[in-house]
């Protein structure tokens, strides 16, 4: 019989409950530029001790802690599918490292006997843990652009807020910001001027974690900022039961009307999510691990080259492992950033037909690497001027970004890092045409190589098959039909090797039938024509979802396919944990 610990551990008891469900613990430091994934292989609710196990092949696993401390974050997804994501971090946990074997480590913790974690200027900091949950809009630039977020923890000299990694581009560190806005679940409104102090990668799902500092405040915002810091004080202390005075919720965390009507949509969200995929799963990964690097270069000023080789190796893994799951799993990248779709399908696609050519070319590795970074300079031109990659841009801001190529070569250049010969081709040259109208050199004929060729002309028709600048996107056969009348800009056999591959109703693409559904293609047959879908929408009850995955003999009952369509046409959408 297991005797019920009488006082047990608060840091525990919420790391407990977290670890009910599925996880990933992540260790992170600011001298590192990426996080280790760790598991917990012991908890002891009354003394706090807790025993993470590393798998860790390099020889500088110290760096990972600072004065014998370290920092986590746990994040874990709950719910019926296992999407809804609730998170606890810690920083500065006394710990102790023992190597238990050549690439395997113990790291054994002590947590604090206190969810309640006291700042170097004496304030404490109250954790927003088990549900807590509070809204926040950061204006990075006024009337322009404002980032959604949860907020994480909260005291009286400022917050750390979680956002899509997508949004941490617009966003760097020392920036002072117009206005940080909390809305907690009753309605309350809080309000003031901020200043980033910190900025880094949280968990493994795309977001970031960044911190705040309240910014010139008025005697009436401090006030009420202590009042709200209280009463999150006790609602923490509620849900963690280590105040046997606190016996109810604080009034602050009763959902109000709008509340509740938010969440109930979410839920529905939620509920429309289909599972990913471990395929769908390792495509995501590589968007959010360039948007990972991308802010390590900006905030950190490293070049992370471990991260991006990691992500064309990945891809080149996934194209091998099962080639038509990997193109069907690009598709569910259209709800990411466009410069990150944008670089993921264009290198994995490059990927696909370099080693369709050659497995062993030995430029594919630095030519999908230079594909994944070529977009990369234009998140680093976002500013007042350019406050948006999501905007139908003016020319004066067309013109802003058509300098991404030299930002980013400016960039490297800066970070001290030199890409291969092949890497650069690819970085400098991706838009260049071979009649002379493309950018930023109007380069023309024998100056591009064949690498460059096949990149330029990827690139070209997975512009035509998205939106961009309000112009919807063109089914293949149009995007095939624009590229052949542009005369020579791009090498028409080159064309014609693409459509061979890629057929006329591309896998991933969402096919609309004559009975009124809607399908992603999935696979094709040596006709190109779809051999097996998967059957989403009925068009004649619209508002239902469909998760049907039929193969070529069954395909006739969904009637005779009439031609690739536009998903946000149909309202289909990929939804986010």
């Amino acid at each position: 019989m297991t005797v019920p610990t009488l006082h047990e551990n608060p840091s525990a008891s919420v790391i407990r409950s977290l670890l009910q469900h599925t996880h990933e613990l992540s260790i992170y430091s600011r001298n590192m530029p990426y996080a280790l994934k760790a598991e917990v292989i012991e908890l002891n609710l009354g003394n706090g001790r807790m025993v993470l196990e590393v798998e860790y092949a390099g020889a500088d696993i110290e760096r990972y802690l600072t004065c014998d401390s370290l920092s986590f974050d746990l994040e874990a997804l709950k719910g019926h599918h296992a999407i809804e994501r609730e998170t606890y971090s810690l920083s500065n946990v006394a710990v102790k490292l023992l190597k238990a074997d050549s690439t395997l480590y113990r790291l054994e913790c002590q947590l604090p006997d206190s969810v309640f974690v006291k700042e170097n200027r004496g304030s404490v900091r109250i954790p927003f843990i088990l549900g807590m949950q509070t809204r926040v809009g950061i204006e990075v630039y006024p009337h322009e652009l404002t980032v959604p977020g949860r907020l994480r923890n909260l005291s009286i000299g400022g917050c750390m807020v979680d956002i899509d990694l997508a949004e941490s581009v617009a966003i760097d560190v020392d920036q002072v910001i117009p206005g940080v806005t909390l809305e907690f679940p009753n309605g309350d409104i809080f309000f003031a001027e901020g200043k980033i102090r910190h900025i880094r990668p949280f968990g493994n799902h795309g977001y970031a974690a960044v911190g705040i500092h309240f910014y010139n405040l008025s005697t009436s915002q401090a006030e009420m900022l202590y009042h709200y810091v209280n009463e999150s004080e006790r609602e923490a202390a509620y849900r963690t039961g280590t105040n046997d005075k606190m016996v109810y919720h604080s009034p602050l965390f009763i959902p109000g009307t709008k509340e509740k009507k938010i969440q109930q949509r979410e839920a529905q969200e939620r509920d429309k999510r289909a599972r990913q995929t471990p395929m769908e799963r390792g495509v995501m990964d590589i968007s959010h691990q360039l948007q990972v690097g991308l802010m390590y270069m900006k905030t950190r000023q490293l070049f992370p080259a471990d991260i991006f080789y990691d992500c064309v190796d990945t891809l080149r893994y996934l194209v091998q492992q099962d080639r038509k799951t990997f193109l069907y799993a690009l598709a569910f990248l259209r709800n990411e950033p466009d410069w990150v779709r944008h670089a993921v399908q264009v290198a994995g696609q490059l990927t696909d037909i370099m080693l369709t050519r050659d497995p062993h070319d030995a430029k594919v590795r630095e030519a999908v690497l230079g594909a994944l970074l070529h977009t990369m300079g234009k998140p680093m031109l976002i500013s007042a001027d350019l406050p948006s990659l999501k905007i139908n841009m003016s020319p004066a801001q067309k013109d802003i970004l058509s300098g991404h190529v030299a930002t980013l070569r400016s960039k490297l250049s800066e970070l001290g890092w030199e890409p291969s010969p092949t890497c650069r081709d690819v970085i400098e040259n991706a838009n260049e045409r071979l009649d002379g109208s493309g950018y930023p050199a109007g380069k023309r004929g024998e100056e591009l190589s064949e690498v460059v060729r096949l990149v330029s002309l990827i690139k070209a028709i997975n512009k035509l098959l998205h939106a961009r600048n309000g112009v919807p996107p063109r089914p293949p056969i149009d995007a095939y039909r624009r590229i052949n009348e542009t005369g020579t800009a791009y090498d028409k056999t080159v064309l014609v090797e693409y459509i061979q591959v890629y057929g006329l109703y591309p896998i991933g693409s969402l096919a609309k039938f004559s009975g009124g559904f809607l399908a992603w293609v999935m696979d094709i047959n040596s006709k190109g024509m779809p051999s097996q879908v998967n059957v989403v929408k009925n068009l004649r009850f619209p508002d239902t979802n469909i998760h049907s995955v039929i193969t070529q003999d069954d395909i006739s009952q969904i009637g005779k396919l009439e031609g690739i369509v536009n998903p946000l046409d149909y309202g289909v959408s990929v939804l986010k944990v």
